[in-house]
């Protein structure tokens, strides 16, 4: 039995997926087994993964398209190991990576659920570091924190198997954050340690889902669904979720749906200022609203 099962769901990435496993057959730990979940391809996926593993791949094929959580899903089910990791078929892990986990984990108490890394996000050319400085607590009880938004990315995590056991798997339903709604439920009941350097390297391609409205809007609304009784505690933070759906809905040309979400967020923080600001630009239109939101993003970056 292998001490580490890393799940690689990919669909029709075959022109991809040969940098991501070969980013894992180069790390400096190799006690692993490596899982490709096939959702459903129609290139030479299959073809690329058994020439690269020379037979030593798990590859496990859908028969149709059921999404990534559904991959990955099936990867967890299938996994041997004692410590579950995933790669994205488009992502690149740097040399060290497992072995810096694996290393942290031998030093930390039994409630210590994961164990993640920073990572590069490249973007249109453009490099940036995440988790950003502006998450104070990234370590440790971080339940509420997550509570708040997301900042552990799929790739760059390794989870004791017994967490699945505890919370269950991925959230189906979700076309989109599924990685977020997962973190927070095992963060309930597990902390997390930060291994604060960059390991693995994301790249976001123009068929990501991240980028994909629609998929972002739907899922955001789930997960608040979900989570609402525990996100509802702190008026602040839940003004903010509102607002983030309504940023979403009017980058997606839904200006009167994003407007709502902006009213809910004053009438659940009406002290806020910065609620009643952005509520107010969307009365201007859609054009005066896109002006200030670059605007805002640019001050943001400097």
């Amino acid at each position: 039995m292998s001490k580490v099962s890393i799940i690689i769901p990919t669909y029709n990435r075959a022109y991809l997926v040969g940098r991501a496993i070969n980013s894992i057959l180069n790390q400096t730990f190799q006690d692993f087994e490596i899982i490709v979940v096939d959702d459903g391809s129609t290139d030479n996926t299959e073809d690329v993964v058994k020439r690269l593993g020379n037979g030593s791949i798990n590859y496990i094929k859908h028969k149709e398209n059921k999404g990534r959580s559904a991959a990955r899903n099936s990867g967890i089910k299938a996994a041997k190991g004692e410590f579950i990791a995933f790669q994205d078929s488009d992502d690149e892990w740097l040399p060290e990576k497992l072995e810096k986990q694996i290393e942290a984990f031998k030093n930390v108490l039994p409630e210590i659920g994961g164990v993640y890394t920073g990572f590069w996000r490249i973007e249109s050319n453009k490099k940036s570091y995440v988790p950003s400085n502006k998450f104070a607590k990234k370590e440790g009880d971080i339940y509420g924190a997550l509570l708040k938004e997301n900042f552990i990315g799929i790739p760059v995590t390794l989870i004791k198997k017994e967490c699945f056991k505890k919370v269950g798997l991925f959230d189906e339903k979700l076309p989109a954050l599924e990685d977020w709604e997962l973190w927070i439920r095992i963060s309930k009941y597990y902390q997390f340690k930060y291994v604060a350097e960059p390991l693995t390297i994301s790249y976001c391609q123009a068929d990501s889902i991240s980028i994909d409205y629609n998929s972002l809007i739907e899922a955001y609304k789930l997960i608040l669904k979900s989570h609402f009784d525990e996100m509802k505690k702190n008026k602040k933070d839940l003004g903010e979720h509102y607002c983030n759906i309504g940023n979403l809905l009017c980058s997606n040309r839904e200006i009167k749906q994003g407007r709502r979400y902006f009213m809910k967020a004053v009438r659940t923080c009406p002290l806020s200022i910065n609620f009643r600001l952005v509520a107010a630009i969307s009365l201007l239109g859609e054009g005066t609203y896109d002006k200030m939101r670059k605007f805002y993003r640019k001050l943001q970056k400097r």
